[in-house]
């Protein structure tokens, strides 16, 4: 009994001391130069209770932005936050202060689950960072290598769509057509390509090296990782409570690392035979025998090179699958309920490419229709369309007068900049010509921040070429080999999830009708 007493003695005077600092801080964000406060914030909690998790991040926020203008602060627990909505000030963000935003914030996802930090995407600024960034971007990332594995995508791609033939087959043929759930097929599609490019071997399919079950805890382990990284934890909210673990999010997070470690070290420890039993052997190299390659030996701050090459070959999966299956469902969405745009499509395919042949990558170039469905795809539907992982390393100061403290998040509402009505002409319909009219020259690579889906600046995406690549391969394939339709005819229901992901809250199911010459889905490459 008189330990529970002390126990809750800490505990009442623990959060005595934070209402202190809670009140404290509040009285100092007052400052005529400091960002304007959302109203409704706690003491101790912020503006946490405003927030459910049933509550779409974006839309909460815009709403937040309407009221409070294109930059306003919150506090989540202890921890304060800017949260940016219009085009102008993300630009200022980005050019003017992007080194001053180029750390990440070493919250409790980040320690358990990207190895305390290892990871590129998730690091710290610094040299390690640095290192790794360039590692990746040279050795896997670069033009030169992404055409050197454009084969790997190719490959996938023909298989994948030649399985949904033979399923068609096996059904009798249908003149009707077989339905499909799109979501899981690009799942196995998309984690093949970037499998076979990083650890050189096939997750999915009926071949004897290919292995569901690994594929399948592979797929859940990412889509775990992704959940909780959406999560605020008491910890990052209030960092003195961060021995409790309400929620068991942490216990969470150290179970996801390990099953995410296990495969690693397996693909390590596969490789590391494979250049035992065939030194300097002329078999093709994958991007983990490149990083065996460079980094063998070499010590990276307090991290050895085992771990440093997990976490690199991780960063590149993860963010590799599920943001590009979320982007290319949202696109076949948008097509099924646009069937005017769908026709559009394929009607170039036909043009540019006919039927008696796969498309292929070096086609898109001519496929303009195709890219701009894409690029109005992302404009609407960010597969991240909150980026949160962001904070000031240094005190800076905005040209309208307020002042950044060091050690404050930035929040992007890149889903809020890119419906911006004072942008774009009816901001919420799917239009892809107005990217072959009046925003023609707008690209999504960082460099008009009117769309912004893969962010900009030195911490943008790293792997937005790969991206775009498979995502234009993939939507073109899929279009050009099947007559496609909703079930009956009904519309697709656009409902969206709430999470760090925009992930589409039902299943994607399609009517799929071949319609190329059977050689072509046989055809062996």
């Amino acid at each position: 009994m008189p330990i529970l007493i002390e126990l809750l003695i800490i505990l009442l005077s623990t959060l005595a001391l934070l209402l202190l600092i809670s009140l404290y801080r509040s009285c100092m964000s007052k400052d005529r130069h400091s960002v304007p406060e959302a109203e409704g914030g706690w003491p101790i909690v912020g503006h946490l209770p405003l927030f459910s998790s049933k509550d779409l991040m974006h839309k909460k926020l815009g709403s937040m932005a309407d009221k409070y203008g294109p930059i306003f602060a919150v506090r989540f627990g202890s921890h304060r936050a800017i949260v940016v909505s219009s085009w102008e000030v993300a630009k200022e963000c980005f050019t003017l202060h992007d080194k001053a935003f180029a750390d990440r914030p070493m919250i409790t996802a980040t320690k358990l689950m990207c190895y305390n930090g290892v990871m590129f995407g998730f690091a710290p600024y610094g040299e390690c960072w640095r290192e790794m960034r360039k590692i990746a971007t040279i050795e896997l990332l670069s033009r030169h290598r992404l055409d050197s594995l454009k084969r790997i995508r190719a490959f996938e791609v023909e298989t994948a769509i030649k399985d949904l033939f033979e399923a068609w087959i096996e059904k009798g043929k249908p003149r009707s057509g077989i339905l499909m759930e799109i979501k899981s097929w690009l799942g196995d599609l998309i984690l093949n390509i970037s499998v076979k490019m990083v650890g050189g071997k096939r997750y999915c399919g009926s071949s004897a090296d290919c292995d569901d079950t690994e594929a399948r805890r592979c797929q859940r382990s990412i889509r775990k990782f992704f959940d909780l990284f959406g999560v605020v934890t008491l910890s990052d909210a209030i960092s003195s409570l961060g021995w409790l673990d309400l929620g068991g999010y942490k216990r969470s997070m150290n179970e996801t690392a390990k099953e995410l470690d296990v495969l690693a070290q397996g693909w390590l420890e596969e490789h590391r035979r494979k250049r035992l039993s065939c030194p300097g052997g002329d078999r093709e190299q994958d991007f983990m025998d490149l990083m065996l390659n460079v980094i063998e030996g070499v010590k990276f701050s307090d991290f050895d090179a085992d771990t440093v090459i997990k976490a690199t070959c991780l960063n590149i999966i993860i963010a590799g699958t599920d943001t590009l299956i979320v982007a290319i469902t949202w696109a076949l969405s948008l097509l099924m309920n646009n069937p005017h745009a769908l026709e559009k499509a394929q009607q170039e395919l036909d043009a540019h490419v006919g039927k008696r042949r796969h498309v292929e990558e070096s086609d898109v170039k001519n496929l303009i229709y195709l890219q701009a469905i894409v690029k109005e795809t992302l404009r609407l539907y960010p597969p991240v369309p909150v980026n949160g992982l962001k904070s000031s390393m240094e005190e800076c100061t905005f040209s309208v007068g307020f002042r950044i403290p060091a050690g404050t998040s930035l929040l992007l509402n890149a889903c809020k900049i890119q419906r911006d009505e004072r942008v774009w002409s009816n901001p919420d319909r799917f239009e892809p010509e107005r990217f072959l009219t009046t925003h023609e020259n707008v690209d999504v690579r960082g460099q008009n921040f009117e769309l912004i889906p893969f962010g900009a600046g030195r911490r943008s995406c790293a792997g937005t070429s790969l991206a775009l690549h498979t995502m234009h391969l993939t939507l073109a394939s899929l279009l050009q080999s099947f007559e496609i339709d909703t079930v009956s005819g009904e519309p697709v229901d656009m409902t969206e999830s709430p999470g760090l992901l925009n992930l589409k809250a039902s299943p994607l199911e399609v009517v799929l009708v071949p319609c190329l010459d059977q050689k072509v889905y046989e055809r062996e490459e």
